[in-house]
């Protein structure tokens, strides 16, 4: 039987085994070496799985600060981003700043300029426009002037007409009345006026050229009268009326200047005959006899007037039912001559024309 030797692991002596005690022992130890190699192994595993989870940790927790680290470098970087944004954007509102000023001004600036132009342009204007003014007033005064001369020449032919020459002081109209023995019975000036208000400085000039042409009446002419005044009137012993009513008023004046001459050659002496003419053109007599005469022909103008309007009226009336006939008979021919042929007879124009100028004869008549 063959034997083996171990040694004691207390004293370290050798021990003989037998076969069957060693294969025991074999077994034994190998379980135990199994077991110790088990757990050795175990434990390298656990160890390993610690550092492991260890260095996981780490890993983790330097991830943790890494991301940590990321995220405050994010932050940063955003954070400069908004600083860098915030100072372009106040460089940027500077800039734009200092443009606008720059421009505001320079606007301002061109605006002062046109302001500038406008005004002067505004001034010229105005100035060319008082110019224009003045001339289109004395254009229309020496107009009126002359259509005033041209009627009084027309209405009274016996009388003297003269007009003051431009730059001469005085009235705008000399009229010398004479009846038809050619006797001269006095003088009438005329003065026009043609502005939108009544000064009170009209009448006193015009009298002062009464006196100085030693005028017996001083009659002045305007658009604008006196507040007291509708249509003619007498201020301050002179004569006022607008340009519709002068010849009535000149003819109740002629009227009057002939009767006071008549009433001169039949008195004696020069102071009487003064006298008379003074006090018979200042009363009221005289008043009532020229506002008699124009009330009259302001009448009878507006009676000619209504008369015009309303022959206008019927002529256009008539002329216009004429049409309508020669129309409507032209056609009735028309439509005969469509349906009868040649055997209806041609309608001469001349036979229309007839028509006509019987149908307007009758119509005047």
């Amino acid at each position: 039987m063959a034997t083996s030797v171990i040694i004691c692991p207390n004293c370290n002596k050798p021990i003989e085994l037998s076969d069957a005690v060693s294969n025991e022992v074999k077994q034994k130890l190998w379980k135990q070496a199994q077991m110790h190699a088990a757990q050795e192994a175990d434990k390298k595993h656990f160890e390993e799985k610690e550092r492991l989870e260890k260095q996981l940790r780490e890993a983790q927790a330097q991830e943790v600060s890494l991301r940590k680290e990321r995220r405050v470098i994010e932050e940063e970087k955003r954070s400069l981003q908004v600083t860098i944004e915030r100072r372009l954007d106040e460089q940027r509102k500077q800039v734009e700043e200092a443009a606008l000023k720059r421009a505001f001004e320079e606007h301002k600036l061109r605006e002062r300029e046109m302001e500038k132009k406008l005004q002067d342009a505004v001034k010229s204007n105005e100035e060319l426009r008082r110019k224009l003014e003045q001339g289109s007033q004395q254009t229309q005064g020496e107009v009126l002037e002359l259509e005033l001369e041209s009627v009084l020449k027309r209405s009274f032919p016996l009388d003297t007409i003269k007009e003051v020459p431009k730059g001469v002081n005085g009235a705008d109209i000399i009229q010398e009345v004479y009846d038809r023995s050619g006797r001269r019975c006095g003088t009438i000036i005329w003065e026009l006026k043609r502005t939108k208000s009544w000064s009170e400085g009209w009448i006193a000039k015009l009298k002062e050229d009464q006196r100085t042409v030693r005028a017996d009446v001083a009659v002045l002419v305007s658009e604008a009268l006196p507040t007291t005044l509708t249509a003619f009137g007498n201020v301050q012993g002179v004569w006022v009326c607008t340009l519709p009513l002068v010849v009535g008023v000149a003819t109740a004046l002629r009227m009057s200047l002939q009767q006071v001459a008549f009433a001169q050659d039949s008195q004696v002496g020069k102071k009487e005959k003064m006298d008379i003419l003074y006090q018979y053109v200042t009363g009221i007599t005289f008043k009532q006899r020229v506002e008699a005469i124009v009330e009259s022909f302001a009448s009878m103008k507006m009676d000619l007037d209504k008369e015009k309007r309303a022959f206008t009226k019927m002529w256009a009336k008539r002329e216009k039912q004429i049409e309508t006939v020669i129309n409507n008979t032209v056609g009735m021919h028309g439509e005969l001559q469509g349906m009868l042929g040649a055997a209806l007879p041609e309608l001469k124009s001349g036979e229309l024309d007839d028509v006509d100028n019987s149908l307007s004869e009758d119509q005047i008549g």
